[in-house]
């Protein structure tokens, strides 16, 4: 009887010292930590809170607690910043146009949109220098110049069908925004497609808005992550969010600093950046109008033949709890 229970004891204990072996193998197959995060900077057109960032190195001294350094290789197209997410060479798209995530996702890549960058819908314009060119309307048959598939020219093709005109209405020339500034200061085109700071730059060189993104197109930019950080890292990215967060706020309590940091960065003046701030709202709360507004979005690209895949805009969103 004894030895029965002798032997009893022992199998249990190697069933116990077997499952225990397993959990160990579990812990030790789980993801290594993370020791490098790859962050765009994005600057341009008034990234106020990436400047902010820079200056007072929030992420990199908040992620150096955890011993993660962070990087910041400098990528301003948004394809090239969803083409360096897919080959693994970037974490985080801080500054995305919401079309280069859509068009990126149809594309099959693993991007996630985890918030909002901004909406500046007063910052994106169609500009013009012919004074008989007075609405959307008068662009009819005129040659205009901006950067394709952007959010100015979905603009573009929102102004001409709120005038029940259709895209092919205009002769589109894609340009990048400096250079349509200066084809339609030189009289090359007719209207440019601008943003930023080169709609203060063709203002003073006698250019007018004819019309803005307000009751067209909020000018939605995300911030995009991959879903391989998003799947091993939710922490990280939770972590990401609330330091941005501090950068926003900081810009809101130090207003006249944030702003001199972003003189200093652009090359703008103090006034210049006091003049283009109110335009943008950096709230990084992704709400049912943002949503609406990449669903637009995504019907623009479909319509242009720029983008083949339709996708539900809600699988590109992801919830950071």
């Amino acid at each position: 009887m004894n030895k029965k229970l002798i032997a009893l004891g022992l199998s249990v204990l190697t069933a116990f010292t077997l499952l225990t072996g397993c959990g160990s193998e579990k812990k030790e197959a789980a993801e290594p930590p993370l020791k490098e995060l790859k962050v765009t900077y994005v600057k341009s057109p008034l990234n106020i809170p990436s400047i902010v960032d820079k200056n007072n190195q929030t992420l990199v001294k908040e992620f150096g607690k955890d011993k993660i350094t962070v990087t910041f290789p400098e990528i301003n197209s948004g394809a090239k910043q969803t083409e360096a997410l897919a080959s693994g060479s970037l974490d985080v798209c801080s500054a995305l146009g919401g079309t280069s995530a859509i068009l990126a996702a149809s594309n099959g890549a693993d991007v996630k949109v985890v918030g909002i960058y901004s909406r500046a819908p007063r910052a994106f314009n169609i500009m013009v220098t012919d004074p008989a060119i007075k609405t959307a309307a008068d662009l009819a048959g005129k040659k205009v110049a901006g950067p394709k598939g952007t959010i100015l020219h979905q603009i573009l093709v929102a102004a001409l069908d709120k005038a029940q005109l259709k895209p092919d209405a205009v002769d589109f020339v894609s340009l990048g925004i400096p250079a349509s500034v200066n084809a339609l200061m030189s009289g090359e085109v007719d209207a440019a497609l601008v943003a930023g700071s080169d709609v203060l730059r063709a203002q003073k060189a006698g250019a007018r808005v004819l019309a803005s993104g307000e009751g067209l197109v909020d000018a939605t930019i995300v911030i995009g992550v991959s879903g391989k950080l998003l799947k091993e890292h939710p922490e990280v990215v939770k972590k990401y969010l609330a330091v941005h967060q501090q950068n926003i706020d900081f810009m809101n309590k130090e207003q006249d600093k944030a702003f001199e940091f972003t003189a200093k960065e652009t090359g703008l003046s103090m006034d210049e950046v006091k003049a283009m701030a109110p335009w943008y709202d950096f709230s990084t709360k992704l709400t049912e109008a943002d949503l609406k507004d990449l669903e637009a979005t995504q019907d623009f690209l479909l319509k242009m033949g720029m983008q083949k895949n339709k996708i539900e805009i809600k699988s590109l969103l992801a919830e950071v709890k």
